[in-house]
């Protein structure tokens, strides 16, 4: 399979199955050449018990790492492909623990580095559902020993039973779990936070290579939208001078409407360009994200041909304040909106959503659960007079990144076909001082 280098967070799987197979090839060479020295070292034979089965248990982890090698690119499932290479992973640890004395092994902490890794890969679910499976095996590893059913590789039969009693090995079999779960959560949190930074940092460099590609354009759109904007001007007066002066006649006077009407489509399509090529800074105040966002979808689901077929809810997070022209925000999130709606061929939903990102930030959410965006739309949807739809000027979302770029701000899009879109907006915070609690109503 070729992997898409736009896709980052399969990439990011990918290149993370590569290295733990890497890995796991290492540990077993190492463990394969432990084993062998010690043969030598101790003079016995190189096949002798336990280190055989040391050995058998390395060569199989080496040979299973070269059957992964192979297998990887030809998948499209890596996430179910991580869980069935670590699980194996922590059978192959329990055999390594009962070969070298089981109760009394001293490899039993490798169990908190497979469970490490399990989080780092299949994020904070995955790390518990692999504790779940080492801590199991290792329960009734021990469990089996000393009851007698099983007996460690070069250990005596009655070792456990004789030098434990039955209270001591319950204690350290619920302190291995103990750890084990600790340490899941621990590592899964922490790949949680991993993930998210990756995610802003995609987004971000994204979005830089947006502006970067936009700059020059804008530059020469600017001085060119203003060539144009003269003339139309011009145009527009004269025809206006020409309608009252010449007799009236109903078929030049609707000709003159026809020219009259385009003349205000292209000024309007040409002050969309201005404000995508330069946007104006505007009257910054400082805006409560709850309050302006409930005037905003008032005015929004008001309308009959939304309201009767699109359903709206919001989950908002009050006392969240920022900095940006109230217009420029009205813009910003009305754009959005539309945008959602469009998505929403007959009936849906579109939630909303305002929540702290952290003591800076603070995050707008805008899904919907309408007709989605392909891979292909969705690295083209900020280019300006880029369109999927049959009416669209394509400079509606190109404005909304130029806006939310000129704030600091930061746009990040995700999107499935036939299962919807979501937009994040994040913007800078600015701490409520007390005297902003005034801008709330009552």
């Amino acid at each position: 399979m070729k992997i898409d280098r736009q896709n980052k967070p399969l990439l990011d799987q990918y290149r993370k199955l590569k290295w733990l197979i890497f890995f796991r090839a290492l540990f077993a060479a190492v463990l394969l050449g432990s084993a062998m020295l010690m043969g030598f070292h101790e003079s016995r034979a190189l096949f002798s018990q336990p280190i055989v089965f040391i050995e058998y248990i390395a060569i199989a982890l080496l040979a299973l790492s070269l059957l992964y090698a192979f297998i990887l690119p030809h998948l499209f499932q890596f996430v179910r492909f991580g869980y069935i290479q670590i699980f194996i992973d922590s059978l192959f640890l329990t055999g390594i623990i009962f070969v070298t004395g089981s109760f009394s092994s001293i490899f039993s902490f490798l169990y908190l580095i497979v469970i490490i890794y399990a989080g780092m890969i299949l994020s904070r679910s995955g790390g518990m559902f692999i504790a779940f499976c080492c801590s199991v095996q290792y329960g009734v590893l021990i469990a089996l020993e000393f009851q007698g059913v099983i007996y460690p590789v070069g250990v005596k039969i009655d070792f456990l039973i004789r030098n434990y009693n039955w209270d001591y090995v319950l204690y350290k079999v619920f302190m291995t779990l103990v750890a084990c779960f600790g340490v899941s959560f621990l590592s899964g949190f922490l790949a949680e936070q991993e993930r998210r930074a990756k995610k802003d940092l995609w987004a971000m460099a994204d979005q830089v290579k947006r502006v970067e590609r936009l700059a020059a354009i804008g530059e020469m759109a600017s001085g060119l939208a203003h060539e144009i904007k003269n003339p139309l001007a011009s145009l527009s007066g004269s025809i206006q001078f020409l309608r009252e002066d010449i007799p009236y006649d109903p078929d030049r006077d609707r000709l003159m409407d026809i020219i009259l009407r385009e003349a205000d489509r292209l000024t309007a399509l040409v002050n969309d360009f201005l404000m995508f090529a330069k946007p104006q800074p505007g009257q910054i105040k400082i805006v409560e994200l709850d309050v302006a966002m409930k005037e905003i979808i008032n005015v929004f689901t008001a309308d009959n041909r939304r309201n009767k077929r699109i359903h709206v809810t919001k989950q908002f997070f009050e006392g969240i304040f920022i900095e940006i022209d109230p217009e420029h925000f009205r813009q910003v999130i009305w754009n959005l909106l539309l945008n959602a709606a469009e998505a929403i061929e007959s009936e849906g939903q579109i939630d909303i959503k305002i929540s702290p990102v952290d003591k800076s930030h603070a995050c707008i959410t805008i899904s919907d659960d309408g007709c989605g965006m392909s891979e292909e739309t969705m690295k083209s949807i900020f280019d300006p007079f880029f369109t999927a739809k049959p009416k669209g000027t394509g400079l509606g979302l190109s404005i909304v990144q130029r806006i939310i770029t000129s704030y600091n701000g930061l746009i990040d899009v995700q999107s499935e076909p036939e299962k919807g879109t979501t937009f994040t907006v994040k913007f800078r915070r600015v701490i409520n001082s007390g005297l902003f609690s005034l801008s709330r109503p009552g």
